[in-house]
């Protein structure tokens, strides 16, 4: 059984509710290592009225001390979840766990605790030292983005070939997919040979010389973004490469909310998260969660 260190997020979201509610049936998949202090835990289980498990592993001292204020965006509760991630990456990198799973965090919190990262991903490709790819999705559809949290209008400007090339490079390597991932071009209609767009010649060079390097085609020519989604061409397709966020998270979304779970690639350790954030407008409030990213995370460790 695999041993999995899980970063609790904010603690005035809803991370620490999944996890309490969803201990029995994860331990059973898996053996975790929860990063918070019993004295925080104690706090946020007598908040939501739920019982610690007996065989509930935490760590030692995370971060300071604070109150768990519902909903709201802390500085104290920014720095704990930063902390309570750093510690879980410290284990993976050590080889005491063999994964990490991340519960949500808020980037605003982040920001004002002083942290310098947008979010996980960019934090773990400092602390890895790796170019970290961000993939998103369920068995049924995974998309990984070649860029991610940047302006719109800068998204062209940063499709190079050099820097696609590596990106399908370490897609290959370390997705594994077993078969064709399709490419969406930039443009609509995939440029129109070159009426709507140029960038589709840079994604085609790119393809290209990873196909040399992996010797084997596995990659399709630019799709036209608005059918490649549809039904007919979805089947052909279990993983999916984005040039923009919303490009691929938009479909992605509307098609699989619910089940969809966050996986880095290309990093020395397994790392996934839930594919929802905070939310702080249900947080302690007794509202019926629904666990099924989270558990969809957990049971993608088990098996991966």
């Amino acid at each position: 059984m695999k041993k999995v260190a899980i970063s609790v997020g904010d603690l005035n979201g809803i991370g620490i509710e999944l996890i309490l509610r969803n201990h029995n049936e994860i331990s059973k998949i898996v053996s975790p290592l929860y990063c918070i202090d019993k004295n925080m835990l104690k706090k946020a289980s007598d908040k939501l009225q739920l019982p610690i498990p007996d065989d509930f592993q935490t760590v030692d001292a995370v971060a300071p001390y604070f109150e768990i204020k519902a909903g709201e965006v802390d500085k104290q509760s920014g720095a704990y979840s930063y902390a309570s991630f750093e510690h879980a990456v410290k284990l993976a990198k050590a080889k005491e766990v063999d994964a990490i799973c991340t519960l949500p965090i808020h980037k605003k919190a982040w920001e004002l605790a002083g942290v310098n990262y947008k979010g996980h991903t960019d934090a773990l490709r400092d602390f890895c030292d790796a170019d970290a790819i961000m993939m998103l999705g369920c068995p049924q559809m995974f998309v990984a983005l070649f860029t991610e949290h940047i302006p719109l209008k800068n998204v062209a400007g940063s499709i190079n070939k050099k820097d696609l090339t590596r990106f399908l490079i370490d897609f290959y390597n370390t997705a594994k997919p077993s078969k064709n991932v399709a490419v969406l071009g930039l443009n609509p209609h995939a440029g129109d040979d070159g009426v709507l767009g140029n960038e589709e010649s840079i994604i085609k060079e790119a393809i290209k010389q990873a196909h040399d390097h992996i010797g084997r085609n596995i990659f399709t020519s630019p799709l036209v973004p608005d059918v490649a989604f549809t039904p007919k061409v979805r089947a052909n397709f279990d993983h999916y490469i984005a040039m923009y966020h919303d490009q691929g998270l938009i479909p992605l979304k509307a098609l699989y909310f619910d089940e969809s779970i966050n996986v880095s690639l290309n990093l020395p350790f397994l790392r996934v998260s839930v594919d929802h954030g905070t939310a702080f407008d249900i947080a302690y409030k007794g509202t019926k969660l629904n666990s099924l990213s989270y558990l969809n995370a957990i049971k993608y460790i088990a098996d991966n």
